[in-house]
Formats: C-alpha cells, structure tokens, sequence
C-alpha cells in the first residue's frame, strides 16, 4: 500500500489536489498531520477523507456542512470538490485521505470484493482509547517500514466501526443490498448536516432535497434507518449542544438555549431535563455528572 506523507507545524498550510486512479498519484493515500496552532489542510478533487484529533479540535468546513471535530471523534466525510480543515488552539490531528478507489484498494482484504461504492459511508464514530492509541501508533511509524502494519490495525478499526451500520442499512428502502445501502449514504449526509447545524433554523424540505427524496419518503426513509424522524434527532442534537456550551462557556442559560437552536426557553429547561434528569442550571454550577450519549 503505497502511503504519500506530510507533517504540517504550527502556521503552515498545505494545498493537496487528488488526482483520478487513472493517475498513479490517485491510486495512494495521502496521510497528513497537523500539530500546531492555525495549521491548516486544503484538499481539492474527489477525496475520500477519515478525520481523527488527537488532542484540540479541528474545524472542517465542506461544501454542504462546517463542523467542529474533538478528540474521541473520527469523521468520515465524503468526496468533496472543496475541503478545508484548521487546528484550533494547539491541536495535534490525523487526515488520511484519498480517491474512493484508493480507499477501495487500501480496505480490500478488510471488505467483501461485492461491497458497493462508496465503500466507507459519511459519518461521526466515536473512537475509542484503543483506535486513538492505533492512530498514534501509525502517526509514529509514518517515516517507518511498519507503518503498513500500523495502517491495517487502524483500518480493520474503522471497518468494524462502519459495519454497525448494517442494521440501518437493511432498514432503508430499496429491492438490494446496493440500492439501501445508496439510500443509507443518503441520509447520513442529511444527518451528519443536521448534527454540524442543529442550531440553525431547518426544514424538513431542505433536507429532503439534500437526500433526493420528497419530503414525505424523506421522513419515511429516515425514521426506517434510525427509528427516530428528524426532527427528534435535531432536537437531540441540540441539547447535547447545549450540554457542551453549559461546560464550555461563560454565556447565560437563556444565551445558550438560543444559540443551541430554541427560541422558547421554558421549553428548552422542560426537554433538557427530560433528556439528562438534571436541570440546566444544575449541570451550570456542576453539581451533577451528566452522562452524556455520544452516539449518532
């Protein structure tokens, strides 16, 4: 497997064009790493990208959604014409990133040869001590012959993580395993977006139109895939976020409620305590420990 490396330190910027397999630059993956303050990744072409901070966060701003990456995260995002990602604060970060047929080659003995494309779906993982500990692991070994093993330990990692997707995917609509699995890919672009912008005001036939679907099969489709309708999981999402922004800011609880997306605070303070038993003003002066759900 042939692995093209760049380390980037505090400052510098690098620009990475991916090219098509027709290509020999497109038929290896690119691994980039980031440690420093402001350093930055622009990557233009068809790349497949995994994402995984190491210690900060890292802003990633894609041509239909920005969001904010932390540690114990790993985010998959799809083929894009235009990607852009910056270390905030002192951040040290993994990008592994290709075309899709790269990436095919690459997790070849870790799929099945029938699996359709793309063969790693969009997606926020919470990644474990283990895959953090592999991904240092292969950040260390990048100079070194082993990293080729350290690769296919990170690999078969990520591969496990994106096969807890087949339930959803046997749940969506469509005659074979490639058509769901294409209506799978779908949604999750609609759910990653909902999840980066869950504080913005969003309706149901925007996101339908961003899935190829109308709005009532979009609704459908959605509440098949992950037994809840979009809404229920945007009004999720925004409590975790007000959640994060308690422990984080210095803003008001009023100020949080509507930066998080609720312009009815009583009904913020209800549904937050519905979702951790807690009130928001508890978790405020941190009398509480909130468990918190990271799944998406």
């Amino acid at each position: 497997m042939m692995v093209e490396t760049h380390s980037l330190g505090h400052g510098s910027n690098l620009d990475l064009a991916v090219k098509s397999p027709a290509h020999a630059e497109g038929r290896k993956l690119i691994a980039v790493v980031g440690g420093g303050r402001g350093c930055a990744l622009r990557v233009s072409g068809p790349a497949t990208v995994i994402w995984l901070p190491l210690r900060g966060r890292l802003q990633i701003d894609a041509t239909n959604a920005d969001s904010v990456a932390s540690p114990g995260e790993l985010r998959v995002t799809e083929p894009d014409s235009r990607i852009h990602a910056i270390g905030r604060g002192n951040a040290i970060w993994l990008a592994l990133l290709g075309h899709p047929a790269a990436w095919r080659a690459a997790l070849g003995g870790l799929i099945e040869p029938s699996m359709p494309d793309p063969v790693l779906v969009p997606a926020r993982h919470r990644a474990s001590h283990a895959m953090r500990r592999d991904a240092v692991a292969f950040v260390r070994a990048l100079d070194d012959r082993s990293r080729s093993d350290r690769a296919e330990t990170l690999f078969e990692g990520l591969v496990e993580l994106q096969r807890a997707f087949a339930p959803a995917i046997l749940r969506c609509p469509g005659r074979t395993f490639a058509q769901r699995r294409q209506v799978f890919v779908r949604l999750q672009r609609v759910r990653n977006y909902l999840a980066a912008n869950c504080h913005l005001d969003i309706d149901n036939e925007a996101l339908a139109r961003m899935a190829s679907y109308s709005p009532w099969h979009f609704i459908r489709a959605f509440r098949s895939a992950y037994g809840e309708t979009p809404h229920t999981y945007l009004v999720r999402q925004r409590l975790e976020r007000a959640k994060r922004l308690l422990s984080a800011s210095s803003l008001a609880i009023a100020e949080i409620a509507l930066a998080s997306g609720f312009e009815n605070r009583c009904a913020f303070s209800r549904l937050f305590r519905q979702r951790f038993g807690v009130t928001a003003g508890a978790v405020r002066r941190g009398g509480y420990e909130v468990a918190v759900s990271m799944a998406r």
